[in-house]
């Protein structure tokens, strides 16, 4: 006679003790707890796995596809990947308590991962041991953004231009350079909607399209930033979405100054020409014929009338003869080799043997030497 009196329904024999009163088998948890251990077991599954799991990973940009969205996981390949999905598609017997498994991935093809589980758990007072093979297909599609970067979709074009010049190389290669740092700061933030759709060169300076107008508005803001200038903004309705919304385009249109950090000026105030330091503001510059700091006003806005001289790059060395006092020095001039006295600006060195110079319309002017941009008061 049993202690609870209680048979197995499927088999007849007596149950030890009534389910009810073991802890980890209450009968609303597990119909199937009425039975004896034999019949129990006989059809317990520890595991519930499906026989197949499928990833979706876009073949371009290597982002995996989680409920109803696209994820960057930075993965080199998708073993890590196909361990996260499985652990998260298997279901371990509500009955089972201490469980614990580990997993052995076999990568059986470059689009095929299979993976060994394996399974413990206690069960009535009983270890269980159990072992699943999973295979994962790594499904390779696009994904929505690399979708519109292959189409060429964007929604703003930066146009970054120069007032009265062409911008200078190294002002467009930074320009995209600051383009693809701001959309790289937003992808660090896990906004996969930012992206540069192209770069291209066209009359006049450099065209930048990008994905969204909040980018566009901070690459023309940085540039003007960095670079001094100002720009403007402008939309144009090219169409309506699937809810019948507007959708605009934006164009940031952004104007360099005329003149850029390493330009030669003569600003026409009788004072001699100046070396262009700095175009943020108002324009700075050091003033080739004393040395002295100069620093257009105001009123004048991005830049003063002036004309354009030359480049730091232009000037060339040349002897440096005789100093006569300190203002003036005796050199000889780089095209006729005759000996020239010029203005002697505060930044030059008496003991050396040659100097930079340029020629222009101005005269000949000695530049500075390596980073010696003279005085700054």
């Amino acid at each position: 006679m049993t202690r609870s009196g209680a048979f197995c329904p499927r088999c007849g024999d007596p149950i030890e003790s009534d389910p009810g009163e073991r802890p980890d088998h209450p009968e609303a948890r597990d119909p199937d707890s009425v039975l004896c251990d034999a019949c129990y077991f006989e059809e317990f599954d520890l595991v519930d796995a499906p026989d197949r799991i499928e990833v979706r990973v876009c073949s371009q940009c290597g982002a995996v596809h989680r409920g109803n969205r696209w994820v960057d996981v930075g993965a080199e390949d998708y073993t890590d990947v196909a361990v996260d999905v499985t652990s998260e598609a298997l279901g371990v017997h509500v009955e089972a308590t201490d469980v614990s498994w580990q997993v052995a991935p076999e990568q059986v093809d470059r689009n095929t991962i299979r993976m060994h589980a394996t399974f413990t758990g206690v069960v009535r007072e009983t270890a269980v041991t159990e072992e699943v093979v999973v295979p994962v297909k790594i499904a390779r599609e696009t994904c929505q953004r690399c979708g519109r970067i292959a189409g060429g979709s964007f929604a703003s074009v930066v146009q970054v231009r120069a007032v009265d010049r062409m911008p200078t190389d190294e002002e467009e290669e930074r320009a995209e350079a600051i383009a693809r740092e701001i959309v790289a700061e937003m992808e660090a933030t896990g906004d996969r909607e930012a992206f540069v759709t192209d770069v291209g060169s066209v009359d006049g300076g450099l065209n930048i399209k990008v994905s969204t107008t909040k980018i566009g508005q901070k690459i023309a803001q940085r540039l003007v930033s960095e670079f001094g200038g100002s720009f403007s903004d402008s939309e144009r309705l090219i169409t309506e979405d699937e809810d019948g919304e507007e959708v605009y385009r934006v164009t940031y249109a952004v104007r360099l100054p005329p003149f850029s950090p390493g330009e030669v000026i003569d600003p026409d105030d009788g004072e001699g020409p100046v070396l262009v330091r700095s175009v943020q503001g108002n324009l700075k510059g050091t003033r080739l014929t004393t040395g002295a700091a100069y620093e257009a006003s105001f009123e004048d806005g991005d830049a003063p009338d002036a004309r354009r001289l030359g480049d730091r790059e232009d000037g060339v060395e040349t002897t440096l003869v005789a100093i006569e006092d300190e203002h003036a020095i005796q050199v000889l001039d780089p095209e006729t080799y005759e000996t020239k006295s010029i203005p002697r600006p505060n930044y030059l060195d008496a003991d050396v043997d040659s100097v930079p110079v340029l020629k222009s319309r101005a005269g000949l002017h000695v530049l500075p030497s390596g980073g010696d941009e003279g005085d700054d008061e």
